[in-house]
């Protein structure tokens, strides 16, 4: 229970560092503007990743603390070890390569390890929370949306602080926006992924190699993409970097959504096949097996109940619902263990508390 506390006080320290140095370096309006213009990108990013944690939600504070890591801890990190490897570059190839020499080695080995480290602390940690590929890239993808929002902060801030808003599309804020929050806000989160789909797939694994390896090659293909990005935003030109975001990052984006879609999918038939078992078992009522086999249906459902009964009762039926999902997905491979069998204990509890919830708030909504 204190390690969220604990995340989110760090955090917020480290975001409050980065706060002050963004300002002493291009001022607080620039900030500002750039405060504003990254929470449009960053809005939609968030919203496609809670769309994808549909079926067995994660909690919320693990998300939030997720982004805050990636926001503050993973970027502070990155930050202090980049300026290092700049400096070096600086040092062995001479003034003004050291940049280059971070933004192609440095920069991708470093921030995909941060925002990466994020994933394998949830793995180890809680390892309860982490069911499959889906809930990897979840916790990737948070994990990434907080890096990639300090630094659009950074990056449209000094853009505005140099050039204004811009004339057209050539200079300023509004060019930085459109590269940075219109075309390319998935590539941050792309590039993690990868990491979270590796552990995803170490969380399924029964072998002991493929659960240390499956995250590292995640890993090594999220910086292989990364650097590849960075080479052609630094040393291609325009034609580089338009043939790699075509070729390369645009259709590799709509590979990583189609293999999301199928999980989620696959996430679907785990629990519509366990439903009729719960059923037999008492723990839910065969009526509302319907309701739980899909996600219109669950929709629907806390829609009802909070027409009928108000926002709590809505609350207790998506906390029935999402230990609904979290029990098929416990009792599809495991019970092997005196843990599972405890966290089944646990989980079971919890349903039967939320539906003992929605039924007495259902019954003061049909009172009044």
């Amino acid at each position: 229970m204190l390690l969220p506390v604990i995340g989110l006080i760090v955090a917020a320290l480290c975001g409050l560092f980065l706060f002050g140095l963004a300002t002493a370096r291009v001022g607080w309006l620039a900030v500002a503007i750039g405060v504003l213009a990254a929470l449009v990108p960053v809005g939609m990013v968030v919203a496609g990743f809670l769309w994808v944690d549909r079926w067995e939600p994660e909690p919320a504070k693990l998300l939030l603390l997720g982004f805050a890591w990636g926001a503050c801890i993973a970027t502070i990190v990155a930050l202090l070890i980049n300026s290092g490897a700049e400096a070096v570059g600086d040092l062995l190839l001479g003034g003004g390569r050291g940049s280059k020499f971070s933004a192609l080695l440095s920069a991708p080995l470093v921030e995909e390890a941060a925002k990466g480290a994020f994933v394998l602390l949830i793995f180890w940690r809680r390892r309860d929370e982490f069911d499959g590929v889906v809930d990897g890239v979840v916790y990737a993808g948070f994990a990434a949306a907080g890096f990639a929002f300090t630094e659009n902060i950074y990056y449209f801030g000094r853009a505005f602080a140099d050039y204004g808003f811009g004339n057209g599309a050539h200079s300023g804020v509004l060019a930085a926006f459109i590269l940075r929050g219109v075309l390319s806000p998935f590539t941050h989160p792309l590039f993690t992924v990868m990491t979270g789909i590796g552990f995803g797939v170490a969380a399924r694994a029964t072998q002991r190699w493929v659960r240390i390896c499956a995250p590292l090659a995640g890993y090594v293909v999220g910086v292989c993409l990364h650097a590849l990005w960075n080479s052609a935003a630094t040393l291609g030109g325009s034609t580089a970097f338009l043939t790699v975001y075509f070729l390369v990052m645009v259709p590799l984006f709509i590979g990583v959504v189609y293999v999301i879609v199928l999980q989620r999918r696959r996430e679907q038939k785990i629990v519509a096949a366990a439903l009729p078992r719960m059923a037999a078992a008492r723990w839910i009522s065969p009526s509302e097996i319907q309701l739980l086999a899909s996600l219109s249906g669950r929709r629907a459902w806390r829609r009802q109940a909070r027409r009928e009964s108000g926002r709590a009762a809505a609350r207790a039926v998506a906390q029935y619902q999402a230990s609904v999902s979290e029990l098929a997905f416990l009792r599809r491979t495991r019970l092997r263990t005196d843990d599972d069998r405890r966290r089944q204990d646990e989980l079971l509890h919890t349903l039967q508390a939320a539906r003992a919830d929605a039924v007495r708030l259902a019954n003061r909504g049909h009172a009044r």
